[in-house]
């Protein structure tokens, strides 16, 4: 008789956790709230690039909403509510293991029609996934900071945002730290028919790249990667493809400026004898 009154009140206290766990999980800690803005106060013009960045590597955009924030640039798709590319220097001399206070996403405002809200993400069952990470911001505050706004995220199931994808990112960063830097060019491929969250239907997309550009030895070389959005053990020599497969994908030019015979040879080659994957 004890364990059949015991029961319900056990059944009780789970579900008012539940409740409790799902009404406040990511809300600002009242005592101690890290802002966005608080960090970074919004400049009135965000359609000029910066001193940090490298305007010549630029992609082109499909959507015409081109955002330049201090430490990397953007461009955004309404549609999908996500960026369909991030691009960002990664230098050497920003390789650090410095840690940060964590911020909470929040709405960028520079995008026109304002990036999604944090909440579309919020017991969907994906991760917010950091197009340019936070560990690649490490080396100031700011820099951090201002990788935490929903423009820069897309969605990305867990087991791959932490395995395959987070595995890239590292090698990403072992590359900078070997060629004294890379430039990065990352998205998800967006495209009609994708699965959406949240109430303003932010697109899930189901394959995810990432574009690397080195020209440190004064030898330009390209890495193209193109990863099922899924977890894998597959060495990462296996999802490298050319920059071509994926311009066909998403209609994006990512190396317009280039002389025409260079980037159509470095666009067309799936090679990666001149990468290091060690």
């Amino acid at each position: 008789m004890k364990r059949n009154k015991i029961y319900p009140i056990v059944v009780l206290l789970i579900a008012v956790a539940l409740f409790i766990y799902e009404s406040y999980y990511d809300k600002p800690i009242k005592d101690n709230p890290v802002k966005v803005e608080d960090v970074i106060p919004l400049p009135e013009d965000k359609s000029q690039p910066t001193a940090t960045t490298n305007e010549y590597y630029l992609p082109t955009s499909t959507t015409g909403e081109v955002v330049h924030h201090n430490y990397y640039s953007l461009s955004y798709s309404e549609r999908h509510e996500q960026p369909e590319w991030v691009a960002y220097e990664l230098k050497k001399s920003h390789l650090s293991r410095q840690d940060r206070k964590r911020p909470y996403f929040e709405i960028d405002r520079s995008v026109s029609t304002r990036s999604a809200d944090w909440r579309n993400y919020k017991g969907s069952g994906y991760d917010r996934g950091h197009l340019c990470p936070a560990g690649d911001r490490r080396f100031s505050k700011e820099a951090y900071t201002e990788t935490f706004f929903t423009s820069n995220i897309s969605p990305q199931k867990h087991e791959f945002n932490s395995g395959v994808w987070n595995r890239l990112e590292q090698k990403v960063r072992y590359w900078a730290q070997r060629y004294d830097g890379v430039y990065v060019i990352t998205g998800g491929i967006l495209e009609k028919g994708l699965p959406s969250i949240g109430d303003e239907d932010v697109s899930v997309p189901k394959r995810f790249y990432k574009i690397l550009l080195d020209n440190s030895d004064g030898k330009t070389k390209v890495i193209a990667f193109l990863m099922p959005h899924k977890e894998s053990n597959r060495p990462l020599y296996e999802f490298v493809v050319s920059v071509d497969e994926i311009e066909a994908l998403t209609g994006i030019d990512f190396f317009a400026t280039l002389e025409d015979s260079k980037e159509q040879r470095l666009e067309a080659s799936d090679s990666y004898k001149d990468w290091s994957f060690r």
